[in-house]
């Protein structure tokens, strides 16, 4: 006689899948009495503990709860035996030999006999030790960043690509509106924004994923009156590399700004280049010797504003340094070269005409090599305007017409250079 094969249904294999997987879980589990006392556990269980199974055979679960844990976990134990819940979850701390703490959360179901009566308990152990540590470490960080944020004056924004939704947070629209200000969305934010400085915020380049990181200042308007920001732009790529999301601090850098200007004001040279600035050229330029006379160049960059709009300022900080040494290296040791303005230069020539025509012409092929920038490089060229004079006039009302000479050159076409007579013109 062939005997049957078991199956599911027949207690006795019920029994060995049940024991199978209780002894083989990789979560702790024990069979709880109705007084509370572990009737059975597993290794899993015993590994949590730090004791052999042996040990914890017979002990309540008091006995391993930490003190401040235990009161909510009786409640809930006594909620289940009064049929008022099944089970419960919770999260405690059991305590290992020698007071270590391990972090817990524990599924609690009652096992019913067959007329509904609670016989005893299974609990489900999982050891949440590193997640709660994270937590911490969370915690502690967004406790760390709060304290930073009120120490600055601005806060955060985000823009979601996808849908164009853009929301400043709480404190950057109370920085703006006041304490009862609500969330400012992209319209309401950009028409803060000084209309002289829309270029630089601009957001364009970043939506479109030609840049991850860049560095915008601008002014905006604020209850607390017109106030320079520095907003540090940040875009988040999908798993595919697609932009999706845009994050920014802005920071009000008023007071630092203005230090700047002060200092810029009081200094001879121009900090991003080294050059002379409009100060230190007044000052040179009095002590100029020359018998021949002096020409002085006007310059302005052609294309500036475009590599500073796709690519960053960051770029626009490289075009202008190097515009500098190119311009450096294309005249001599005693004459002047200066940075005036944003990208504009001044360059004088100590001798005679013909000296300023050779420099300007050595200049404007200089400036159409290309740049290199990050990711590429960059065609800025530049339109000249130079006058001459062998008279001891004012720097000052030269510049005014060779700044005239100037536009003159970029009217033409640009990437060209305008003398003080029109035969004489430079191209």
């Amino acid at each position: 006689m062939v005997a049957e094969p078991y199956t599911a249904d027949d207690p006795e294999t019920r029994l060995a899948l049940f024991d199978f997987a209780f002894e083989n879980a990789p979560i702790g589990i024990a069979l709880v009495d109705l007084d509370g006392r572990i009737i059975r556990g597993n290794a899993a269980f015993a590994k949590l503990l730090s004791l052999p199974i042996e040990k914890v055979l017979g002990t309540h679960f008091r006995d391993f709860t930490h003190p401040e844990d235990i009161e909510a976990d009786l409640i809930l134990f006594q909620q289940v035996l009064q049929g008022r819940r099944d089970g419960y979850t919770i999260e405690k701390r059991y305590l290992r030999p020698f007071g270590e703490i391990v972090h817990v959360l524990i599924h609690v179901a009652a096992m019913r006999d067959a007329e509904g009566k609670v016989v005893r308990f299974i609990s489900q152990i999982e050891d949440i030790t590193r997640h709660k540590e994270h937590e911490r470490q969370l915690a502690e960080r967004a406790a760390q960043l709060e304290l930073a944020l009120e120490a600055v004056r601005g806060g955060f924004w985000q823009m979601d690509i996808l849908t164009g939704k853009f929301e400043t947070s709480d404190r950057l629209a109370q920085f703006i509106g006041g304490p009862t200000a609500a969330r400012l969305d992209l319209e309401r934010y950009v028409n803060r924004v000084n209309v002289n400085d829309g270029a630089q915020a601009d957001l364009t380049p970043l939506i479109a994923g030609k840049l991850d990181h860049n560095v915008a200042e601008y002014r905006l308007d604020t209850v607390h009156g017109e106030r320079w920001m520095r907003c540090d732009r940040r875009l988040l790529r999908d798993s595919d590399g697609r932009p999706v999301k845009i994050v920014g601090m802005a920071i009000d850098f008023t007071e630092e700004r203005r230090r700047i200007e002060i200092l810029e004001e009081t200094a001879r040279t121009d900090a991003l280049t080294g050059l002379l600035n409009r100060r230190g050229l007044s000052i040179e330029f009095k002590a100029l010797q020359s018998a021949d006379g002096f020409a002085v160049l006007a310059l302005d960059l052609d294309g500036f504003k475009e590599v500073n709009d796709a690519h960053g300022h960051a770029a626009g900080d490289i075009v202008l340094q190097t515009t500098a040494a190119r311009l450096t290296s294309a005249v001599r040791d005693q004459d002047l070269v200066a940075r005036t303005g944003g990208d504009e230069f001044v360059v004088v020539i100590a001798g005679d005409r013909s000296a300023g025509e050779v420099a300007a012409g050595r200049i404007l092929e200089r400036m159409r090599e290309p740049i290199a920038i990050a990711g590429g490089s960059a065609d800025v060229r530049t339109s000249i305007g130079v006058v001459w004079t062998n008279a001891n006039r004012d720097v000052t009302e030269l510049l005014e017409e060779a700044d005239a000479l100037l536009y003159d050159a970029k009217a033409a076409g640009k990437d060209a250079v305008r003398f003080q007579s029109a035969s004489r013109t430079v191209v």
